[in-house]
């Protein structure tokens, strides 16, 4: 059982949903005798050096009570030592809960499944100093986001429909190279995504047969076509069925170089920078705690 936890919590993720669900977790988990330290950011690099410093302390577990992006920065503090992540869902997509398999409506669920304190050893994936859980998007998608972090009108999840119909506008292909392990890629393409995780987005499948303990990175890439062609694309990603499609192309490699230009890559949903990167899978590099096994 987990003795002794610290929660960093983001006031802003799931359009302030955040607050709330800490606060009803964390009165679960002093109910369960769990020792708990609540820290706060105003910023996310104040957040980042209060995460680094409840590590470096030698909390049993550094739990993020928000979205992905919180965690994100939780993984930018815990990676390779040792000490596991906790996750109290209250962002907008969730997807290293639903990876994980923490409730993602449910944060006094979410807290048992921290107090019983069931951990397993993840490999994380990394550009550069830059750690990631999840999945790391490049092409459209993160011109979508791109696009959307700029616009001030609409807010919540309506600012990205916008910007996806913009960027649709907009579509043209993408020259990319790609080194994989053994072999080079040379096409145009619409998106090349590359998952630690399964999926991104809040539930999107883009990479549905990645493993968390396997030491590789799943790579899809989608050819460049028409905009009817990637509308009717978009809904098969949610079953994870899109690659299944002649237009889609799956891989998987230890490290991974993307090259292209004009193109920011994001990776748990945060900007990581503009291509060309390196990335590559660390093995063990994460400890998190589980609702149940992973495969």
């Amino acid at each position: 059982m987990t003795r002794s936890v610290t929660v960093l919590t983001n006031p802003a993720a799931g359009n302030g949903h955040a607050p709330e669900a800490a606060a009803a977790a964390i009165t679960r988990l002093r109910e369960l005798g769990v020792e708990v330290s609540e820290i706060e950011g105003d910023s996310a690099a104040e957040a980042l050096e209060l995460a680094r410093k409840a590590v470096a302390d030698g909390t049993d577990a550094l739990i993020a009570a928000g979205g992905d992006g919180l965690i994100s920065i939780a993984w930018q503090a815990l990676a390779q030592s040792g000490i596991p992540l906790g996750i109290i869902p209250g962002g907008t997509g969730n997807d290293h809960a639903r990876l994980f398999h923490i409730p993602v409506d449910d944060p006094v669920a979410a807290a048992d499944v921290i107090a019983r304190g069931t951990t397993e050893t993840i490999d994380l994936g990394r550009v550069g100093d830059r750690w990631f859980g999840t999945v790391l998007s490049s092409g459209f998608d993160s011109l979508v986001t791109d696009r959307a972090n700029r616009l001030r009108w609409p807010r919540g999840p309506m600012r990205y429909n916008v910007a996806m119909l913009v960027e649709l506008a907009q579509l043209r292909p993408i020259p990319y190279r790609i080194v994989l392990d053994d072999q080079t890629i040379e096409l145009d393409a619409a998106m090349v995504t590359v998952g630690n995780g399964t999926s991104y987005g809040g539930g999107m499948l883009i990479t549905p047969n990645a493993e968390v303990t396997d030491g590789l990175l799943d790579v899809t890439v989608v050819a460049a076509g028409s905009r009817l062609r990637l509308v009717r694309l978009f809904p098969t990603v949610y079953k994870g069925t899109h690659v299944d499609l002649d237009e889609v192309q799956t891989f998987r490699s230890r490290r991974v170089r993307l090259e292209a230009a004009g193109i920011t890559a994001y990776a748990d949903g945060e900007p990581v920078a503009p291509l060309p990167i390196d990335i590559e899978a660390v093995p063990g590099a994460g400890s998190v705690i589980v609702g149940a096994p992973i495969r």
